[in-house]
């Protein structure tokens, strides 16, 4: 086929790009060589937007193995013991076909993570749906959760937390970020740097087929109205093979076998095989007639686009060829020898005895595009000043039950409970608290692991939401009483080439660096998805924030389930009343303006620090943070889970009682203690200059608020429960 300007832009390359091809290479590429291309220099490969910006993120600290620039990051948690974590999007392919985008989602991430070695042994999501009233949010829903359900179960891997959100920015593209944890031993991690000349290049798992070609490249692109045309570009996944692969892999990796091991991932054979040598600045050189292929007369093009799932790319030290095949054999796997390092520096391919490619790899890898965008700075919001009149006709307990049962609050159990969430038999916090955690196996240790997202925030100013989100993910492990050890990122944007868009991604990183800094709180892998948009509408700024955290002894885990009548409930932090972008003023005054709620990252910092003295001490019975909702949305929550109540003391603040029940004031936390242990807590509290007050006492199933309004806790849950579960009834 002649490849011309044409066809370049037709594989998604600018004309100016393709230009640069021809230069870099002195000729024009064929056809095979032009989808290479196309594939490394996508957005979705390269990072050609965001590069310049993500190199400002804070990627060290003492308990960092290995930080970005791996198929996953690593972390200390001692005793010779390691976590390898990351997120990744598998947004455009889950909204063109639900049920395989999601499955594949969550097999790709796994395979991120077993490639270094580690057993997975946690699943987390983060999932976002339009508006559900637009037609296809149900059925995204739906066959997303199936998705993510079905290929998890079946490795028998613990789903153990998750987000989902809806709004209507999410109505012509869904997200859906895939997060793994995997253990593993600190002297077994494997790296994807290639090594040594004449060492055979292996091909194990799967036969490759012609599916999920261009997915790397349909992941770079906005949606139009021929969407459902992009159908074939969706990779599909078979979980049993991936357990296959998994133990497989784990088997031959209790050797000496592996010299590098990469997953065949976005851009299957031809980013796998490129970014080997890449890290190893060595060549390639592979025979594509010796790659398995399940479908018949299969291209080089095909073969080395295609995104068939559950395959890896090994080198191997030479002479270990057939102790690998037995193993591969063993587990009824694909197993071939396709090519070999060599010291051109280049990937070159063959086919039918002839060469079919021939490409310097560092002009795919070093010399592909890296753009500084323009972007526009965003100002922070006016705040709004609300007249008291709007206050007089609400009723606290009419409120409340709008805000329990908002999709965004309301209980999304309906979902967890299609993940198996106790396979393995670790799990110690299952979904619907602050964090899931499971123990190390065999040990007194546990991780926690919790991912959120402040979209909101994030559209209303980019700088403060990026700040809120990682301090969000904090607060969300000190609540179960772990240390935050390191984040990993799937930033999710709208177009790049969008001024406004860019601008969004810019300030959001900045307050995400910035935070992330301030806490000691590394970013240790992540991943950009751009183009999340329909025509020329973006969503709303979305990055994904998973965090990870150690509990040294699990026996100190904390829950936010109320345990004992008569014990106090304190807040942690000054609620100062900032509505704007609040849940209440978007729901309830249908109020779209404002700034979001600043951002002290010295409070968050000195509260979580003395919260985490507290738990030490033993002195913290259950524990919440306080965000979407505001403080009587997290006390009615931790009511539900304990089935206990509490009575409010006289509000001896200066706000109005809205402003104090649904403000989302950051740095702050509700705790349970005992009365016994008051004296204590606040002279910790004091030494610290922890703000904190003393909200009420536990009581029997029932929230009294005043002497007129009083709910009893299974009013609350009929609230909080029902709405997610008759929606996707109805």
């Amino acid at each position: 086929m002649l490849v011309n300007q044409k066809v370049a832009v037709e594989h998604g390359l600018k004309a100016e790009e393709y230009e640069k091809i021809c230069k870099l290479l002195k000729r024009t590429p064929n056809i095979t060589e032009l989808g290479i291309f196309s594939a490394m220099w996508n957005e979705h490969c390269s990072y050609k937007s965001s590069r310049l910006h993500l190199k400002k993120m804070p990627t060290k600290g003492k308990k960092v193995i290995q930080g970005p620039g791996e198929n996953a990051g690593v972390i200390d948690i001692e005793d010779g013991d390691a976590i390898v974590f990351k997120i990744e999007s598998h947004n455009h392919p889950s909204f063109i076909e639900p049920y395989q985008g999601a499955a594949t989602g969550v097999g790709g991430i796994m395979r991120d993570v077993f490639t270094m070695g580690a057993r997975p042994i946690a699943n987390l999501n983060s999932i976002h749906f339009g508006s559900p009233q637009h037609k296809k949010t149900k059925n995204l829903l739906r066959g997303v959760v199936h998705g993510i359900g079905g290929y998890g179960n079946c490795m028998g891997v613990p789903t153990i937390a998750g987000q989902t959100s809806f709004d209507s920015s999410y109505n012509g593209n869904i997200l859906v970020n895939a997060m793994t944890l995997g253990l593993v031993k600190k002297n077994k991690i494997f790296y994807s740097k290639a090594a040594g000349l004449n060492k055979p290049v292996i091909y194990v798992g799967s036969k490759t087929g012609r599916d999920g070609i261009h997915g790397a490249s349909m992941a770079s692109a906005s949606f139009d109205e021929k969407i459902e045309e992009k159908k074939p570009t969706v990779q599909v996944g078979d979980p049993f093979t991936e357990k296959l692969l998994l133990e497989a892999c784990l088997e031959l990796m209790s050797g000496d076998s592996i010299i590098a091991i990469q997953d065949m991932g976005a851009a299957g054979l031809t980013s796998s095989s490129i970014e080997m040598a890449s890290k190893g600045n060595l060549g390639i050189e592979i025979n594509l007639n010796k790659v398995p292929c399940r479908e018949l007369k299969m291209t080089p093009y095909e073969i080395m686009l295609s995104e068939s799932q559950e395959r890896m790319l090994i080198v191997l030290e030479n002479g270990k060829e057939e102790l690998a095949k037995k193993i591969f054999d063993k587990w009824n796997l694909d197993f071939a020898i396709i090519g070999k390092t060599t010291n051109t520096k280049n990937i070159e391919l063959f086919f039918d005895n002839k060469q079919v490619a021939n490409i310097p790899v560092n002009t795919l890898v070093e010399n592909s595009p890296m753009y500084d965008r323009k972007w526009k700075k965003a100002k922070l919001p006016k705040k709004n000043k609300l007249k008291k009149e709007v206050f007089t006709k609400l009723k606290i307990k009419n409120v409340l039950q709008k805000i329990l049962s908002n999709q965004n609050i309301c209980s999304k159990e309906w979902i967890w409970q299609q993940y198996d969430h106790t396979v393995m038999g670790d799990t110690i916090q299952k979904p619907g608290g602050d964090s899931g955690v499971v123990r190390v196996h065999g040990t007194d240790k546990a991780v926690a692991a919790s991912v959120d997202s402040s979209a909101v925030y994030c559209w209303a100013h980019p700088l403060t939401g990026g700040k809120q989100v990682v301090a969000e993910s904090w607060r969300n492990l000190i609540s179960v009483g772990a240390t935050p050890t390191a984040i990993t990122n799937c930033l999710n944007f709208g177009s790049p080439e969008n001024e406004d868009n860019m601008g969004e991604f810019v300030e959001c990183v900045e307050g995400i660096s910035e935070a992330s800094e301030y806490l000691d709180f590394p970013v240790v892998s992540g991943n950009v998805s751009f183009y999340n948009q329909t025509k020329e509408v973006g969503i709303k700024p979305t990055p994904s924030i998973g965090g990870v955290g150690l509990i040294k002894n699990y026996k100190k885990m904390i829950t936010m389930d109320l345990k004992e009548i008569n014990n106090l409930i304190l807040v942690i932090g000054k609620t100062e009343g900032h509505i704007d972008q609040s849940l209440f003023a978007r729901t309830i005054l249908d109020e779209k303006n404002g700034p979001p709620p600043e951002v002290n990252l010295f409070n968050e910092k000195n509260n979580g620090e003395s919260l985490l003295s507290l738990i030490e001490k033993d002195y913290i019975k259950s524990a919440h943070d306080i965000s979407l909702g505001g403080l009587l949305t997290a006390i009615s929550k931790m009511c539900i889970k304990g089935n206990k109540g509490i009575k409010f003391r006289k509000l001896k603040n200066l706000l109005n009682k809205f402003e104090y029940f649904f403000a989302e004031d950051q740095g702050r936390y509700l705790i349970e203690i005992n009365l016994k242990d008051l004296v204590n807590v606040k002279k910790i509290l004091d030494k610290n200059s922890v703000f904190h007050e003393e909200l009420g006492v536990i009581i029997e199933k029932e929230m009294i608020i005043d002497e007129k309004t009083k709910l009893t806790i299974d009013e609350l849950r009929s609230y909080n429960t029902n709405w997610l579960e008759n929606y996707m009834d109805s």
